[in-house]
């Protein structure tokens, strides 16, 4: 019975380590080298490429998919602890990042033009939610 019980918990034990999250990686970039160098120019890719009438080859689709997957992974990143500025607003517009990121990214691959234009607002507004509670400097009151 002893050795089903000690069985047991290091079964438990390994299981709650693989679960665990590891937190020992630091961010390499600066807030505003992640905006300056990732998320603005994706997102400027894909507002430019949806007012230009979208794609023409096959190389502008995949350049286009992989703006929109930096995009969607930007707002992942800005919710890495030493980066989130707290666990509210900033995680909640961060989360729309990622959701308009994802949403770019599988019009894209789907080669959806319409599905691609439909979420310019979104990703306007997930931006601008953002940088008026983050940049007020940026977007006076």
């Amino acid at each position: 019975m002893t050795m089903l019980r000690t069985m047991g918990l290091l079964w438990l034990t390994a299981a709650n380590m693989t679960q665990a999250p590891s937190e020992s990686f630091q961010p390499v970039a600066t807030m505003t080298q992640l905006m300056l160098d990732m998320i603005y120019p994706a997102s400027n890719d894909i507002l430019l490429s949806v007012n230009r009438g979208g794609p023409k080859d096959a190389n502008e689709w995949a350049a286009l998919r992989r703006s929109a997957l930096a995009l969607a992974e930007s707002g992942t990143l800005l919710m890495m602890r030493g980066r989130a500025r707290d666990q509210g607003d900033w995680m909640k517009d961060a989360k729309l990042l990622v959701d308009v990121g994802t949403a770019a990214y599988n019009a894209a691959q789907a080669k959806d033009m319409n599905g691609l234009a439909g979420i310019t607002e979104k990703l306007d507004l997930s931006c601008l939610t953002c940088h008026k509670q983050y940049r007020p400097n940026v977007f006076p009151r």
